[in-house]
């Protein structure tokens, strides 16, 4: 009786000890920011596929968001299966396009690439390599070795991302196995030596990770930062976490990782909810992203002391706009987006 009355006794210290330390995590997390960074440079990413699958036209969409928004920074994707229809045959013309216009315009690209690229199904691989990682794994080095040779005179890329989350294995529709720490090396590896000219970028879930493993192989870190999604059974659900979560995140990659280029990748600023985006009443979007939420986000962000960010959601903005002659999204990022231009 005594044994279990001292091995009761444990268990309740242990228990009071994690609770107060879990309490003391969670007001850390949540400790007031006072300072800030109003002047965190603001960009956008942009999916041709994404603005296609939402009904828009994506050159349309595309132009709109550089001669309308005026951004200064966007961040594109290179999708693999979108380029290379036919095995060893390739077709940049799309994203030519965008690169040019880009260029035209003086609007600085970070452009993504890999097995992972930004928008779901997250996995981009085409048809006749999904069966076979040996020889998918040999094309695809192929093709990124023809892509960079292609870009890598661009001036206006300035950063290579190398795969989107390549270490959040359970998000996305992609084969078992189809990315792993060894393959991101290899892609790395070749990136270096055929252009060592700019900085590579990798990138991790803000909240699901504690991006370790893309911090040490990166010149720059990129987190995702969302503030409400919409996970069932629960509904939607705001992280409780404040400014302070990414800041210790930072600060644990610095002296881990020695990375101390930090940037918000994919900033939330379009809505999570529980259909597709084309299914859902406008009333229903507006739970989960409206102007205030999107002003209160990028408020959030500038806390975090990071130098730049680049919004999600540009496409349905847009959609908003044509769709359903609603430019209250539009209006109000453009005016966050040139506020410290």
């Amino acid at each position: 009786m005594r044994l279990l009355r001292w091995i009761a006794k444990l268990i309740i210290t242990l228990l009071v000890i994690a609770t107060i330390l879990i309490a003391a995590v969670f007001i850390l997390f949540n400790w007031p920011v006072k300072d800030k960074n109003d002047q965190m440079r603001l960009g956008v990413s942009f999916s041709s596929i994404y603005a296609q699958d939402i009904g828009l036209d994506w050159k349309e969409t595309y132009l709109a968001i550089l001669d309308d928004l005026l951004v200064e920074k966007i961040r594109l994707a290179a999708y693999w299966n979108k380029i290379e229809k036919e095995k060893g045959v390739y077709d940049f013309s799309q994203l030519d396009w965008q690169l040019e216009e880009a260029r035209k315009r003086n609007v600085e690209v970070a452009l993504a690439f890999g097995i992972k690229s930004p928008r779901w199904p997250e996995c981009f691989i085409p048809e006749f390599y999904k069966d076979d990682k040996i020889k998918r794994e040999k094309a695809l080095l192929k093709y990124e070795k023809e892509l960079i040779e292609r870009y890598k005179d661009f001036e206006n890329i300035t950063l290579w991302q190398v795969e989107n989350e390549p270490f959040l294995p359970f998000f996305g529709k992609c084969p078992p196995g189809s990315i792993d720490s060894q393959l991101v090396d290899q892609e790395i590896a070749q990136l270096k030596k055929l252009d060592s000219s700019r900085p590579i970028m990798v990138t991790d879930s803000g909240e699901l990770s504690l991006w370790h493993q893309a911090a040490k192989r990166s010149d720059v870190f990129g987190t995702t930062l969302y503030r409400i999604i919409y996970k069932p059974p629960i509904g939607y659900f705001k992280y409780p976490l404040g400014p302070n979560f990414f800041r210790i995140k930072a600060l644990f990659i610095k002296l881990l990782a020695h990375q101390k280029n930090v940037i918000i990748s994919e900033l939330q600023a379009e809505p999570w909810g529980p259909k597709w985006i084309t299914e859902m009443l406008i009333e229903e979007q507006y739970k989960s992203m409206n102007p205030e939420k999107l002003k209160e986000i990028v408020e959030y962000a500038r806390k975090t002391g990071f130098p730049e960010a680049y919004l999600w959601g540009a496409e349905w903005w847009y959609w908003l706009k044509v769709k359903h002659q609603d430019d209250r999204m539009w209006e109000t990022a453009k005016e966050i987006i040139n506020s410290n231009q």
